[in-house]
């Protein structure tokens, strides 16, 4: 959420931006799930989901994701195949770890507060979610007697997202698709997707090899050094979360004023092996994703883009989608 716009402006943008992805070619289209954060709009995909979907014809929008420690995998299932009945075979339910929030909206959104914390249980969970979505539960399991509401041919794609070892690890025993959030916190990228498609066991079901979405950040302008000065509002907004601010996106003018110093090019930025953000005018933007897309061995890449105004963030995107010469629907 941009700082000076409100929640609904916010979730107008996402609508507006599903719909020129849409019509610019690109594949998938998440939405995340953050709690109690006024700088982020979506704390239920689902909702959303169903409002893109409807705004848009052929690009898959999902979860990027559902945190499904707060929930029933049972509900879960029911949420998604009745997205899946409205729009078959574009509905994405990505499933993650971590609890989009603090420990404080962490306990609030838990049920049973007498056992918090909860045990770490998500293993379990990601099983028994696959099995009512596949309908897998042994003949003597008492969940094999529930018809799970829808029943359509097909089914939501899951995937399992991640940004560690642990995540990499289980998306391969599971026989998973896998997306990695290299944007959010340094980690693994390298040895994390090698395990992944070193250990990846095909499931009974579903996807038979591994497939692998490298999920970063990027801010594409016209020039490196507009580009470059966009992104300082992202820049501002990372350090101030690390701090537990909170506030909206900030405006590039007030990110270099608190910056100072601090503004200066990060292109070349690197946490590990890889920079989170790629940053540039679009050749430059183009090469590097598509250096790092070789290197690692991923099938998909997943751009997040975090600038102030909403006109640049559609650019931004409208320029990739050029660069990479995507067909345009």
């Amino acid at each position: 959420m941009p700082e000076g716009c409100t929640p609904a402006d916010a979730l107008h943008n996402t609508i507006e931006l599903a719909r020129l992805a849409d019509r610019l070619g690109y594949a998938r289209y998440w939405i995340a799930e953050h709690h109690a954060i006024p700088a982020l709009a979506s704390p239920a995909p689902e909702i959303l989901i169903a409002r893109v979907a409807a705004e848009t014809s052929t690009i898959r929008v999902g979860s990027g994701g559902v945190m499904l420690p707060h929930y029933s995998p049972f509900k879960v299932v029911e949420n998604f195949r009745l997205l899946h009945a409205l729009y078959p075979n574009r509905i994405d339910l990505g499933i993650g770890r971590a609890p989009g929030g603090t420990p404080l909206d962490s306990f609030a959104l838990w049920r049973d507060r007498a056992h918090y914390p909860p045990p770490d249980d998500f293993g379990q969970q990601m099983v028994e979610l696959i099995a009512f979505l596949n309908h897998d539960f042994p003949p003597k399991h008492p969940f094999s007697q529930i018809k799970v509401s829808p029943e359509m041919p097909g089914g939501p794609e899951v995937w399992l997202l991640g940004s560690s070892m642990w995540s990499a690890s289980a998306a391969a025993q599971l026989g998973l698709p896998y997306a990695f959030a290299h944007f959010i916190e340094p980690g693994p990228v390298q040895a994390a997707i090698s395990h992944y498609r070193a250990n990846f066991a095909a499931a009974k079901s579903g996807l038979r090899a591994p497939h692998a979405i490298l999920a970063l950040g990027v801010v594409c302008a016209e020039t490196d050094a507009e580009a470059q000065r966009l992104l300082a509002s992202a820049r501002l907004f990372r350090r101030r979360i690390r701090q537990g601010d909170v506030r909206p996106i900030p405006t590039v003018a007030e990110a270099l004023r608190e910056l100072g110093p601090d503004a200066a090019p990060i292109a070349h930025e690197q946490t590990g092996e890889y920079p989170r953000y790629v940053v540039g005018a679009p050749e430059r933007v183009r090469d590097q994703l598509t250096l790092m897309a070789d290197e690692l061995r991923v099938d998909e890449l997943m751009v997040v883009t975090i600038v102030h105004d909403h006109q640049a963030r559609l650019r931004s995107y409208e320029l990739l989608a050029q660069a990479f010469a995507l067909p345009a629907r």
